[in-house]
């Protein structure tokens, strides 16, 4: 096997423009069949991703008299997402460093507190405050000298459905296909930890695999065996950017889904595309108005929703959840998806962020770094997640917000 060639920065500045058509190229039919080592190589040099020239994170020590509402944070309910998250740190080898942000330490450091918190957890909103002020720093997270991002909001989609395709139940939830491959290119590289890629392997060549469009034609190799058929199309796609949701079956019983894998295409938001041919406006955009524009054109839904070419894929989830991309059950509330590539999961992230619809109060409480998503990327960048429900998905739906949070890190 050919190796994995490491560039220098400088020799990326150089070759970026010239390489960037062979990156296109690479990615297009005509180039197939694909040698892993050349995509791999492609994706080191030039980095194809559609962020140019991505702004460096930046710690900046604080303290927590600059947390805005921190006496006021019930965090007994904060107490319960951690604890999930310390439940996988248990289990991770203590000498890995605490994923990718060096600042944060060590497993081991984490096991530690993690340990110490599990005696405590049961105690008052003050005598957690203590813990929490006595073991931890916060530190402002900035994208360079920018404070503020942007923090948007998900929930757990509720939908209808049926074991078996049916005349009311015609649209497929599909489950992951036998031959996806997914890379995680942190195996690879370390700098490359949070990125993947996904494929199908054909004659020891990784392909590019099907996007969108192709998945959800009847056609598809694999469309026959899906693991639920829900009644509606739109409830489909935006089921694929939740990540999560509760089928109501035909029968009266309740089933779980959950993320079990992407087709591996970047994710696009149509609300843009919409913006772009002049149906909505900035200002106009929310989940709510996407889902109307969709159900009041229905001649041209498809066509919309294939604008985003990837494909989530789903599996039954049984017990709590929904599950969340560190593979534990998420709090509403206090879950928060972040950057994976800038931020470990299991990281307590206190958020300052402007009230999600008039009238309601700023966010301002103990989160936890717990999920990801397609579009979270970024140093200021967060996903919070509403829970299950119709006011849940209102305030998922309408979030569009301004906001800031700081790292609270190992002293």
């Amino acid at each position: 096997m050919l190796p994995i060639l490491p560039p220098p920065f400088s020799l990326l500045r150089s070759l970026r423009l010239r390489l960037m058509p062979l990156c296109a190229w690479l990615w297009s039919p005509e180039s197939w069949p694909l040698s892993l080592w050349v995509l791999l190589n492609c994706i080191l040099l030039v980095s194809c991703h559609q962020q140019e020239k991505p702004v460096s994170l930046k710690l900046t020590a604080s303290s927590f008299s600059n947390l805005p509402g921190w006496e006021q944070d019930d965090l007994t309910a904060f107490s319960a997402a951690f604890n999930r998250s310390c439940q996988r740190i248990a289990n991770q080898p203590p000498y890995r460093a605490f994923g990718i942000l060096a600042a944060a330490g060590t497993i081991a450091q984490w096991q530690s507190l993690c340990a110490e918190f599990s005696h405590i957890n049961h105690l008052n909103t003050a005598q957690l405050r203590a813990f929490i002020e006595a073991r931890f720093q916060p530190h402002l997270i900035t994208a360079g000298d920018q404070e503020t991002g942007l923090f948007t909001g998900y929930y757990e989609a509720s939908l209808n459905g049926s074991r078996t395709p049916q005349p009311t139940f015609p649209v497929p939830l599909h489950k992951r296909p036998e031959d996806l491959v997914l890379v995680q290119l942190g195996d690879f590289r370390d700098s490359l930890k949070g990125e993947r890629i996904a494929g199908r392997v054909v004659n020891q060549r990784l392909r590019p695999y099907e996007n969108r469009a192709s998945i959800i034609d009847p056609q598809w190799p694999h469309y026959g065996h899906a693991l639920v058929w829900v009644d509606d199309p739109i409830d489909a796609f935006f089921v694929q950017i939740q990540g999560s949701g509760l089928v109501q079956m035909d029968d009266g019983s309740l089933m779980r889904v959950g993320y079990d894998g992407h087709n591996g295409h970047v994710y696009y938001a149509i609300g843009r595309e919409l913006i772009k041919r002049g149906e909505l406006s900035q200002d106009e955009v929310s989940m709510q108005s996407i889902r109307g524009w969709l159900e009041a054109n229905p001649e041209q839904a498809d066509a919309i929703m294939n604008t985003n070419p990837s494909y989530i894929f789903f599996r039954e989830v049984h017990g709590e959840g929904p599950i969340g991309a560190e593979g534990i059950a998420l709090t509403a509330e206090r879950s928060l998806a972040v950057d994976r590539t800038l931020l470990p999961y299991g990281l307590p992230l206190w958020v300052d962020i402007e009230a999600p619809k008039a009238g309601l109060e700023p966010i301002r409480k103990l989160m936890v770094a717990q999920d990801t998503g397609g579009a979270i990327r970024g140093p200021v960048r967060g996903d919070v997640f509403w829970g299950y429900g119709q006011v849940a998905e209102d305030m998922a739906g309408h979030m569009r917000s301004q906001g800031r949070y700081w790292a609270l890190l190992p002293k």
